[in-house]
């Protein structure tokens, strides 16, 4: 072949082991990131550990941008805690404080009513209509910690697709 078609054939398979070189390392860092996010899970007791504030509800406490911890546990709720919990027909979990507990005597079960620290009522207008107080299925964790404006990366890019995928493109070009 010559050493021109020889230089152009070398090349040509460094750059199908630097593409297959960089296919493998995103595999790994995805597979890496759910092997940790399944562990939180089962550690916190919650489906989803980490959770980030995206509304000003719970201001001054919390802000937009926040990251909550969350952990579930067998404890019984009570008035005073904030939960992230969802309502049947929304797919985006709200952070909100528990303002009353309605203890059920028959069952034993707790039914609780929530509010944003910044809201002016409670959360009847939010939850599923008829619905007037949230069960334990609705509700995904306790905060147990945060950490602030961390979490305004993901609003930035959902709110900013075009910087989400200027993102992408820098990282594997």
């Amino acid at each position: 072949m010559g050493f021109i078609g020889d230089s152009i054939q070398s090349v040509k398979s460094i750059q199908i082991r630097q593409l297959l070189t960089q296919i493998v390392s995103l595999g790994m860092i995805v597979t890496s990131a759910l092997i940790i996010w399944k562990a939180l899970m089962c550690v916190t007791g919650s489906e989803s550990p980490v959770v980030v504030v995206l509304s000003g509800s719970m201001e001054p406490g919390f802000k937009r941008g926040d990251i909550l911890f969350l952990h579930m546990s067998k404890d019984p709720i009570r008035a005073g805690e904030i939960v992230v919990f969802n309502i049947d027909g929304r797919e985006i979990p709200i952070v909100h404080r528990v303002i009353k507990v309605h203890e059920r005597n028959d069952t034993g079960e707790v039914d609780v009513l929530t509010k944003g620290d910044n809201n002016f009522g409670d959360d009847r207008l939010l939850y599923a209509q008829g619905q007037l107080w949230l069960q334990r299925h609705h509700i995904m964790g306790r905060a147990v910690g945060f950490l602030p404006y961390v979490g305004w990366v993901t609003i930035i890019m959902t709110e900013k697709p075009i910087i989400k995928v200027s993102f992408l493109q820098i990282f594997f070009l």
